[in-house]
């Protein structure tokens, strides 16, 4: 597969790989779709948290045995998880289970309609994002954006560009599964802030914009709605 946008990476990580290929069966029950998202998710979140953040010494404190020690801060410290209605919840706890205090979690809702493939927002609760808001919460240093699947890109794009307006200093998206198409054009969206984190990727799309082989309609595994 030709060369990817440089802010785009693939994860070789072989457990990963081997998990992947179980999530695209067709056998692969809701129980364990669940499952595998939430397994793949804290590698690739391991290896993408690892790349974004640094540490430092912070205060000291003690140990249960009276020595003290420095503790570790971590930067940035201001980070929010947004994700993608409504796939995206399955990477929420994952996620945050790997960052050491709990994370502000916003929600955009965004699909693609049918006959266009182009995104539509239908849901937004970044706080701050309307004029007229009222919040004080603090736009994040980093912002992690979590879709399991970039199929035509729009929904990343559109998403890269909300968050880009909101105020936020850098996003690092988290996707399961991509098309080469797609990825390429949510990285090209704001690429001097925004770095893409796969664990696989496809090289094309069907006429109905999914992904082939892909691995279906994630939120449809997901929750039991296959043919809706």
């Amino acid at each position: 597969m030709s060369s990817l946008p440089p802010n785009v990476h693939i994860s070789t990580h072989p457990c990963l790989q081997a998990k992947l290929s179980q999530l695209r069966s067709t056998s692969t029950t809701a129980r364990d779709v669940k499952t595998l998202i939430n397994e793949i998710t804290l590698i690739l979140g391991t290896e993408a948290l690892a790349s974004a953040l640094t540490s430092s010494p912070g205060p000291t404190d003690t140990t249960p045995l009276g020595f003290t020690y420095p503790t570790t801060h971590l930067s940035p410290s201001t980070i929010s998880l947004v994700p993608i209605l409504r796939s995206g919840l399955s990477m929420v706890d994952p996620l945050s289970s790997l960052l050491p205090h709990p994370p502000p979690i916003h929600h955009l809702g965004l699909f693609r309609e049918p006959s266009t493939l182009l995104p539509v927002e239908y849901y937004n609760n970044l706080p701050n994002h309307l004029s007229s808001s009222s919040s004080s919460e603090k736009t994040p240093d980093l912002t992690i954006v979590l879709d399991p699947v970039i199929a035509t890109g729009g929904t990343s794009a559109a998403a890269i560009q909300t968050l880009k307006e909101w105020g936020t200093k850098r996003i690092l998206v988290l996707s399961i599964l991509g098309a080469k198409p797609g990825v390429e054009l949510a990285a090209n969206e704001w690429p001097e802030g925004t770095e893409i984190w796969l664990a696989g990727l496809d090289a094309e799309l069907t006429e109905r914009g999914m992904l082939k082989p892909g691995m279906g309609d994630v939120g449809d595994r997901l929750f039991l709605t296959i043919g809706k």
